[in-house]
C-alpha cells in the first residue's frame, strides 16, 4: 500500500503519493481555500487524484498547522483560523471513508529528515520551521514527541531568550503574546525588524540580496536575525541537547546563516562545548508532505 501525505499549508494545499523506498508516485498541489468545507473537499479530491495517480489507495496522513486538543478533539492554534474549533480530523475521515493520521507541520518536518533526511542517523532531532510563520517538531528514536497536552515543540511561541535593551517593547504576536519567537526569527518577522530600524519595507530576498552586496544596513539586520535565532536555538539545545537542529522554510534558504548559526549559539548554551548539527532540510519543501506521508509506518 502506498502512503499518502497532505500538507496543508497557508498558502497551499499539497497531496504526494509515495512508494515503500520514499519514491514519489504522484505530486499535486492546490491553493488553500480559505473556507472550511472547500478545504474537506480539497483534501478529498487530492487524496483520489494522487490515488489514481499511483493505481492504488493507501494510508492518509495529514501535516497541518496548529494541533489536535487532546481533551477536546478540536483543532487549535492554527494560523488558518477557519480550522480552529473544528473536528478536522473526523470530517476528513468520513468524508474520505478511511482512517486518517494528522500532525503539526513542524512534527511532519522533523519526522521526513529523521527518516531520510539531513537529521537521519540522529538519536533527537529538533525540526524548526522559519517561513512565513514559525514552528518546532521534535523527534526522537525515530517518534515524534507530541507531550501531554500536544504541544510539545511549540518553539515559535516562547519569549525570545536574552532580551536585550532594544528589543523593547516586544512586538504583539497573532497568538495574543508579547515577543514570541515568531515576531522575530520567520520571515515575517525579518522583514518587519528590517523596516523597524532602517524605515524601508523589502521583501526577505531583497534584504539577503542587499547584504550580499555590501549595504551595511542590510547586513545589520542579518546579523541581528542570526543572534536572535542562536539565542532561540540555544534554548532548545539546553532544554533538549538534540543531535541535530534542522531548518526548513523561506529562511533557511539564506546560506550565510549556517556559517554564523554555531557561534550564536555556543554563546548562550550551558555548557563546555556544544557542536550538534545545523542543517538545512534535504527534501526542502517536500519535507512537511513526506512527513505526514510517514505518519502511517511503511507497508501498514
Amino acid at each position: 500500500m502506498v502512503q499518502i501525505g497532505i500538507d496543508f499549508g497557508g498558502t497551499k494545499i499539497e497531496a504526494a503519493a509515495l512508494d515503500d523506498d520514499g519514491r514519489f508516485l504522484s505530486r499535486l498541489r492546490v491553493p488553500n481555500p480559505g473556507d472550511y468545507d472547500d478545504a474537506v473537499r480539497d483534501v478529498r479530491a487530492l487524496v483520489q487524484a494522487v490515488e489514481a495517480e499511483a493505481g492504488q489507495q493507501g494510508t492518509i496522513g495529514i501535516g497541518t498547522p496548529g494541533s489536535i486538543s487532546p481533551r477536546t478533539g478540536l483543532m487549535r492554534n492554527a494560523n488558518s483560523l477557519y480550522l480552529n474549533g473544528r473536528r478536522f480530523r473526523e470530517d476528513l475521515e468520513i468524508a474520505i471513508g478511511r482512517p486518517v493520521r494528522m500532525a503539526n507541520d513542524a512534527n511532519c518536518l522533523a519526522l521526513s529528515e529523521a527518516v531520510d533526511g539531513a537529521a537521519a542517523g540522529a538519536r533527537a532531532a529538533f525540526a524548526i520551521i522559519v517561513g512565513t510563520g514559525c514552528g518546532g517538531g521534535l523527534v526522537i528514536d525515530g517518534r515524534i514527541v507530541e507531550g501531554a497536552n500536544g504541544i510539545a515543540g511549540e518553539w515559535g511561541h516562547v519569549p525570545l531568550p536574552w532580551p536585550n535593551e532594544s528589543e523593547f517593547p516586544a512586538p504583539e504576536c497573532w497568538c495574543g503574546q508579547r515577543g514570541c519567537l515568531e515576531s522575530w526569527v520567520s520571515g515575517t518577522g525579518f522583514r518587519r525588524d528590517h523596516e523597524t530600524v532602517t524605515g524601508h519595507a523589502l521583501e526577505g530576498e531583497m534584504i539577503v540580496a542587499a547584504a550580499r552586496a555590501g549595504d551595511t544596513d542590510a547586513a545589520a539586520t542579518l546579523e541581528r536575525y542570526v543572534d536572535r535565532l542562536g539565542r532561540a536555538i540555544a534554548l532548545i539545545a539546553n532544554l533538549i541537547d538534540p543531535d541535530c537542529v534542522v531548518l526548513g522554510g523561506g529562511m533557511s534558504n539564506v546560506a550565510e546563516i549556517y556559517d554564523r548559526l554555531p557561534d550564536a549559539v555556543r554563546r548562550h548554551t550551558f555548557s563546555d562545548g556544544w557542536d550538534a548539527k545545523i542543517v538545512q532540510a534535504v527534501w526542502g519543501d517536500s519535507s512537511g508532505v513526506r512527513g505526514a506521508a510517514r505518519l502511517w509506518p511503511a507497508g501498514t
